[in-house]
C-alpha cells in the first residue's frame, strides 16, 4: 500500500497548527488536488474529542473523485486521525502530530503527517497515484505557507 511520511518544524505553536489543520472547511482554498469539501456531521464526545464525518472532492483535469472520512480531533493530545470511510479507496488512513517544539520567545511546532492509502481500482491507482504522492509531498509546505497567511510568517 503506498505511503508517505514527513516531519517538518514550523515556527507557528502547536496549537495554531491543530486549529489550521483541524478547520476542514478551508481545505480547498490551499490544499493540493482539494477542489470541495463538505462537513456532514460534526459532535463532540464525552472525552472532548470532536468527530467530523466529511466528503472532499479531489481532482486533476477530467479526473475528480469524491470520498467521505471521519476526523477525530484530539485537541489534548493534539492529533488528527483520518479515516477512510467510503468512495475510491480501498483503504486510507491519515495522522497529524504537533510537538511543541519552541521557546516561550520563539514558538516552534514538529508537524508530523503520515497517510496510507489504496485506491479500489488499479485504472484509478495509475491515473491518480502518481498525482496524489505529488500532492502529499506539498500538504507541507501548503499548511506552512497557509500558516504564514493566517498566523504571520514564523
Amino acid at each position: 500500500m503506498p505511503q508517505f511520511q514527513t516531519n517538518r518544524r514550523v515556527g507557528h505553536r502547536p496549537d495554531d497548527m491543530f486549529a489550521l489543520v483541524a478547520n476542514v472547511e478551508a481545505y480547498p482554498q490551499f490544499v493540493p488536488l482539494c477542489q470541495n469539501l463538505r462537513v456532514k456531521t460534526r459532535r463532540t464526545l464525552e472525552d472532548g474529542r470532536d468527530i467530523v464525518i466529511a466528503d472532499m472532492t479531489v481532482g486533476y483535469k477530467a479526473i475528480r473523485e469524491t470520498f467521505t472520512s471521519r476526523v477525530t480531533l484530539d485537541r489534548v493530545r493534539r492529533e488528527i486521525l483520518v479515516e477512510y470511510v467510503d468512495g475510491p479507496f480501498s483503504a486510507m488512513q491519515n495522522r497529524w502530530t504537533f510537538v511543541d517544539a519552541g521557546a516561550p520567545d520563539r514558538p516552534a511546532t514538529d508537524v508530523g503527517f503520515f497517510i496510507t492509502y489504496e485506491f479500489k481500482s488499479r485504472t484509478l491507482a495509475m491515473l491518480m497515484g502518481s498525482m496524489f504522492d505529488t500532492a502529499f509531498r506539498k500538504f507541507a509546505s501548503a499548511f506552512e505557507a497557509r500558516a504564514d497567511v493566517i498566523y504571520g510568517r514564523g
